[in-house]
């Protein structure tokens, strides 16, 4: 008993290093993500100069949306990847891979230089990205929730939000700092092509990092006990359910979340008026108390259970999206959109900080991983991609509210997911590893 107790200081310490180190690689794979989104007002004219700013941000949405084509298919190459040769494995090919598409488009040539090849090229850049998120997810919700202590698993996978939020605020950072360094002009014609290089820079010391993982028990567990291997057909073969579930879970979340925090950004410039600097502030203020309540989120899913929270997101969220959208359309004074933008983000957190751990709860370890992504790629390339594209060209017809009302709906539905599915919490495949 003593030298249980005696080992149990160094196993949590070696295990807290191990999820810091997956967190910091997750981090800059999403500031790489986002760092295209936080920027589009500044080179959309660059590589589509024709049109008014709604229709060279609706073009930009388009190349965004693309991105997401490739994360069903990053999922399933990378998800297989990291269930055949380990969670570590995985997430370094993730990290190679962002760096490449990062360093692609801070090098671009504009339209005005070499015409089409540039969107084409911005199109190539973001499908290498898209692959690299994809597989990206799965193996670091995978790799937190297997490292995570049982009693804390909901705590500690909340920190895949963490890290993804602090590369999204990163992004503002580096935009914000960027804004107050060089003149517009700079930003149009040249500046935008920093942040891609930051992240570029940051993949390579990622790589370095994640080379130095531990992979996780659960992992060695199934390679030892030989288990089934990983593939699509098996997931689908002998876990359909569970595969149906992940992606109508999904569904209203990542529509919510991707309204809630990269289209909002936007939305409080074109649509509510305030200017490009505030709009950031605003958005980054917001993302930043967002950020420090998904530990406490997951921490409570612990408590009390996963499927509550989930409930509860569910219910605010169909009931509030409406009301708080109409309501920032009008909105002038800035501690005002903050709030509003800030009771969006808490509602998202139910699903957010808990949404890793629920998948990966509802696979056994061989399979985990492509289980984990492969039906979350293809709910998020189907609404969380789009969602930016389904708002403007809402706006662009002039029924902008219509938008309001498809996020409301894809809610709902996601609901009826949570109110009847049973708590992972309490039925978990990683404690029968």
């Amino acid at each position: 008993m003593e030298t249980a107790a005696a080992s149990e200081g160094p196993q949590r310490a070696h295990r807290i290093r191990n999820i810091i180190g997956g967190s910091a690689g997750n981090l800059v794979e999403w500031y790489d993500w986002y760092v295209y989104s936080a920027f589009t007002l500044y080179f959309a004219p660059v590589f589509f100069p024709k049109g008014d700013q709604t229709a060279q941000l609706l073009s930009a949405a388009a190349i965004f949306a693309v991105g997401f084509v490739m994360r069903p298919i990053g999922a399933w190459l990378m998800g297989i990847y990291a269930d055949r040769r380990g969670r570590k494995a995985g997430l370094t090919l993730s990290v190679t891979l962002m760096c490449l598409g990062s360093l692609l488009i801070a090098v671009t040539p504009t339209y005005a230089t070499i015409g089409a090849l540039a969107p084409a090229i911005l199109v190539l850049a973001r499908l290498m990205q898209g692959l690299s998120v994809g597989g990206e997810y799965g193996a670091s919700a995978t790799y937190l929730s297997e490292m995570a202590e049982r009693r804390h698993r909901g705590f500690y996978s909340s920190f895949q939000y963490v890290t993804l939020i602090s590369g999204q605020l990163i992004a503002l950072a580096v935009l914000l700092v960027l804004q107050a360094s060089l003149s517009e002009a700079a930003l149009e014609s040249w500046g935008w092509r920093v942040p891609f290089a930051i992240g570029a820079l940051l993949a390579i010391v990622v790589f370095w990092l994640r080379r130095r993982l531990a992979e996780t028990q659960s992992f060695e567990n199934a390679r030892k006990r030989e288990a089934p291997r990983s593939s699509s057909l098996a997931l689908f073969r002998d876990h359909p359910k569970e595969a149906l579930l992940v992606m109508g879970l999904t569904a209203g979340g990542t529509l919510a979340f991707y309204a809630y925090t990269t289209y909002m950004q936007k939305f409080l410039v074109n649509t509510s008026g305030f200017g490009r600097e505030t709009a950031t502030e605003i958005t980054a203020a917001a993302l930043f108390v967002y950020m420090l309540l998904q530990p406490a989120v997951g921490a409570l899913s612990d408590r009390i259970g996963r499927k509550p929270i989930m409930i509860g997101f569910g219910l605010l969220g169909t009931l509030l999206t409406v009301p708080i959208f109409t309501t920032l359309e009008e909105v002038s004074s800035p501690f005002a959109a903050f709030a509003l933008v800030l009771g969006a983000l808490i509602i998202v957190s139910g699903y957010t900080a808990i949404n890793a751990v629920v998948k990966a709860e509802l696979f056994p370890a061989h399979i985990r991983a492509l289980g984990v992504a492969l039906p979350y790629a293809l709910a998020n390339t189907l609404f969380g991609g789009t969602a930016e594209y389904a708002a403007l060209w809402f706006k662009d017809r002039g029924i902008e509210n219509a938008f309001y009302w498809y996020v409301t709906g894809l809610i709902a539905v996601s609901l009826i997911v949570y109110a009847t599915m049973r708590d992972t919490r309490d039925h978990s495949h990683i404690a029968e590893d």
